[in-house]
């Protein structure tokens, strides 16, 4: 033990990667996972609805080797349950707890990937596309709104999710300060939502790029009355110069190895008076990989920027005229998200099995315990290539 642990320790040291660790021997794994989660007022088998309930005792070793892999594993395969997963996500990062487990061997292994491989590289760069957006329109139609936008809502003056997306697409629209003829990069237009609004609402002619053949389609055929052109491929293949450039939660998908590039290509886009508006889930901290079980079953290849990796990639090629935060909006997106989705599984499980739905439901509301509990943000940023005459007049 000692020299596999010798052995693991050299490694983080070579790769430098600096997150401490521990190594779990198996010994009453239950007792330590109960005082553990009695910390956030959980407990194993209560009666609050965020307690936990346990099918399975095997599920504590499993948690304990694993990590967030782990638990979401067993989550899927029925091992545990909870009334309330938003409210049990929420209380387990507001107590820190997942501090408690500071290492575990997916974590290493994801780590190691992030550090040796760019995971978001050349083919890469498409399986997010057939892994995840590619699963059925319909699955995506019955739990979005109109629009089909897959991303955070703005909900200011809005009480159902469509007004909370038309909102944003306003939003997104007004800071862009789009004007009728102007040419719009939409970098991950999903299935064509904000395309089509720009260009019905104000007048804009747009270029929509995807790496997902099932949202390029829809798009495509969503707005082809529209001056809207969609293509199926990734960001490092453009060559066009336009007046305004927008990417929503796209940045998830690029990867830190590719940050500067990204940026360097957009720079390279847009005219010297436009306007580029990234529209990314952040994180607090600096890191280099994604959570394994995300990574695994939701989205392959992903990570959430923090501050200082934006930064560093946009300087010297961008002035940073805003920074707007409405993460909390995300808890609400998702609760609707995943409401649309329950209640519209009926029509969906003769495509999907008890395990996907199992698994969705755990990445809907757990994601939206890990915006409740503010532990991760939504960030709209606006970024000019010289600065705006004047100063830019942020609109919120």
């Amino acid at each position: 033990m000692k020299s596999k642990s010798a052995l693991i320790v050299l490694i983080f040291m070579v790769m430098g990667i600096g997150i401490p660790f521990v190594i779990f021997k198996k010994s009453n794994t239950q007792q330590i996972a109960q005082s553990i989660l009695s910390q956030a007022d959980i407990s194993i088998n209560g009666t609050q609805p965020w307690d936990i309930e346990v099918h399975n005792d095997n599920v504590y070793d499993r948690v304990m080797q694993q990590g967030s892999l782990g638990l979401g594993e067993a989550y899927m395969d029925g091992w545990w349950d909870c009334a309330a997963l938003d409210q049990w996500c929420s209380k387990v990062l507001e107590a820190q707890l997942e501090k408690k487990i500071e290492f575990t061997v997916p974590l290493f292994f994801e780590l190691v990937k992030s550090k040796l491989f760019n995971l978001q590289a050349g083919r890469r760069a498409f399986e997010i596309g057939e892994q995840h957006y590619d699963l059925g329109n319909e699955l995506f139609e019955l739990m979005l709104d109109d629009y089909m936008m897959y991303s955070c809502g703005y909900w200011k003056n809005a009480h159902t999710l469509e007004q909370a997306q038309q909102n944003k697409l306003e939003l997104i629209c007004q800071k862009l300060q789009l004007k009728p003829g102007m040419k719009l990069l939409d970098i991950g237009c999903g299935w064509g939502g904000l395309a089509y609004y720009a260009a019905t609402h104000y007048g804009v002619q747009v270029t929509g790029i995807t790496v997902s053949k099932e949202q390029a389609e829809y798009a495509q055929h969503w707005c082809k009355e529209l001056p809207v052109c969609i293509k199926l491929i990734d960001y490092r293949d453009l060559n066009e110069t336009f007046d305004r450039i927008v990417s929503v939660g796209m940045f998830e998908h690029v990867g830190y190895k590719n940050y500067r590039q990204y940026m360097e290509i957009a720079h390279h886009c847009l005219t010297d008076d436009g306007l580029f508006l990234l529209h990314t889930i952040g994180r607090d901290t600096t890191a280099i990989s994604g959570d394994p079980w995300i990574a695994k079953y939701i989205f392959p290849n992903s990570m959430l920027p923090s501050i200082c990796q934006i930064a560093q990639a946009f300087e010297g090629l961008f002035v940073m005229e805003d920074w707007h935060n409405f993460s909390a909006d995300y808890d609400k997106t998702l609760m609707a998200w995943f409401e649309r989705f329950d209640q519209s599984w009926p029509q969906l499980q003769d495509k999907y099995s008890d395990r996907f739905y199992r698994m969705w439901k755990y990445y809907l509301l757990t994601c939206a315990g890990l915006f409740r509990a503010r532990k991760a943000q939504l960030w709209q940023i606006m970024l000019s290539k010289n600065g705006v005459s004047g100063g830019y007049e942020s609109i919120r």
